[in-house]
């Protein structure tokens, strides 16, 4: 039988609760890009940085999905719980997403969770995650050549995410979805 910890986060007035087991990934999903773009892997939101030691004030990335090793990262585990309530935390770290304004081309950043404006983010009926009040800009990765990570075999890549103009034009870069590890 596994060992349930439970660990809790005071977010000005309102509780988390997760439940996790000794490796943290009870109740951990990675949210993935359905287009798998150039990497089998598929691409995940990601702390910028390496698994346990990802730097936090770096802010997020779209990285190859480490699930295919058989599990979910810590710096790509959202806690699920939360993600229904549209709160995009990741317990490991004990952070949420935030946007940098309600821009286009503003990046994702990860801070205090205070249920500010910015880390207001929705998903809609066709995957597409956005700021609550702006419809109009979701969260994309970025076109062109994606850069090299540090490991991996293959190795690695990675993207910029960023807040862009939603489009069908732009649909394979901004339709995402969250998956566990089975």
């Amino acid at each position: 039988m596994k060992n349930i910890l439970l660990t809790m986060s005071v977010i000005i007035g309102t509780t988390v609760v997760s439940a996790v087991d000794a490796t943290g990934l009870a109740n951990l999903v990675e949210i993935y890009s359905i287009n798998q773009i150039d990497d089998h892997r598929g691409y995940c939101f990601d702390i910028k940085g390496h698994k346990s030691n990802a730097k936090i004030d770096k802010g997020l990335q779209a990285h190859t999905c480490y699930s295919y090793q058989g599990e979910i990262a810590v710096d790509q585990g959202f806690d699920v719980v939360n993600l229904k309530n549209n709160d995009f935390f990741l317990p490991a770290f004990g952070v949420c997403m935030e946007a940098t304004a309600a821009t286009s081309a503003a990046t994702l950043e990860l801070g205090e969770c205070n249920n500010k404006r910015l880390q207001d983010f929705k998903w809609d009926n066709h995957g597409r995650i956005y700021l609550d009040g702006n419809t109009k800009l979701c969260v994309t990765i970025a076109k062109g050549k994606a850069r090299n990570g540090g490991g991996g075999s293959p190795v690695h890549k990675i993207r910029n995410l960023s807040m862009e103009f939603c489009g069908a034009d732009m649909g394979s870069y901004q339709i995402w979805a969250t998956r566990k590890v089975k």
